[in-house]
Order: C-alpha cells, then sequence, then structure tokens
C-alpha cells in the first residue's frame, strides 16, 4: 500500500463516501467538486492506498431478529502475547461478538454483542466464562442507543 498526501478533495471524498458508501460516482464528484473520471481515479486510489477498508450495509438487528445488545468485559489471567492471541482467535470465530477491542487498564478486552434473545446472552456468557485464560466477566446489556456513528471524523483539513 502507497500512502497518499489528502488533500481536501480527497477528504471531502471519504467524508461523502462514509456518510453514504452507495453514492454513485456522478454524485460523489459532484459533491466532492470534480469531474467523474478524476473522481473515480481518487476513490481507487484511496482504496489502494488503504485509507478505504471496504462497503458495508447497515442493518437493522431487531428485523432480524436479535432483541439484545450487550457488552463483555473480560479480564484475562495472562496477558503474555501468545494468550492474548489465543483470546483474540476465540473470539473471531463467535457470530455474536460484533466488535472485540483490547484496552489498558482494569479490562483486557471489551466485547460488543448482538443475540436473539436473554437465553443465547447466556449461553454465550457461560462459553465465555469457561474460556481458558479468562478471569473475569463483566457484562452490561444496552438500554438504548443515544448516538451510533460509524467510522472516523474526517477533517476538513
Amino acid at each position: 500500500m502507497q500512502r497518499i498526501r489528502l488533500d481536501p478533495i480527497d477528504r471531502r471524498i471519504l467524508s461523502e463516501l462514509q456518510a453514504d458508501g452507495r453514492i454513485t460516482n456522478v454524485d460523489l464528484s459532484r459533491k466532492a467538486q470534480i469531474s467523474a473520471p478524476p473522481c473515480l481515479r481518487r476513490v481507487r486510489a484511496l482504496e489502494e492506498a488503504g485509507y478505504i477498508k471496504g462497503y458495508h450495509a447497515d442493518l437493522d438487528p431487531k428485523l432480524l431478529g436479535y432483541g439484545v445488545t450487550a457488552f463483555a468485559m473480560v479480564g484475562l489471567r495472562s496477558q503474555a502475547d501468545a494468550d492474548l492471541r489465543a483470546f483474540e482467535a476465540k473470539v473471531s470465530f463467535w457470530p455474536i461478538v460484533r466488535e472485540c477491542t483490547m484496552l489498558s487498564g482494569e479490562v483486557d478486552f471489551i466485547l460488543k454483542c448482538i443475540a436473539k434473545d436473554l437465553e443465547t446472552w447466556n449461553g454465550f456468557i457461560s462459553e465465555l466464562t469457561a474460556t481458558p485464560n479468562v478471569a473475569s466477566v463483566k457484562t452490561s446489556l444496552a438500554v438504548r442507543s443515544v448516538k451510533r456513528e460509524p467510522g472516523v471524523p474526517v477533517p476538513s483539513e
């Protein structure tokens, strides 16, 4: 991947694509204030440079039967590199876990999970607590989402 220096046009492109990944190249070029062919070249260059990691649909979990959103804060017995990697590998195979972030401080990992119901969630917690090297698990059920902004802020300069 070749790193490119972002100019204001690239930043507008990134911001618009992050807001609407299905925007047409013609509409994107209009919002970026350039013509369509160079806009498409810039998008491809941003993809190749790794600024754009992918395109995803934002699905409604409730409509798909997932009524529980919860978080699990996991403490491990050992933070040795091999033990961290083993836990991360295990997490990657659990479909219920939608996000996993390693933290510094009192908790080693926080897992964002989506489950069909409380029974499914409780079953997962039983499996999680029985996982090798897991010392503690603290959980919280989400009551409501107040802000859900995907991506990152794209500064204008």
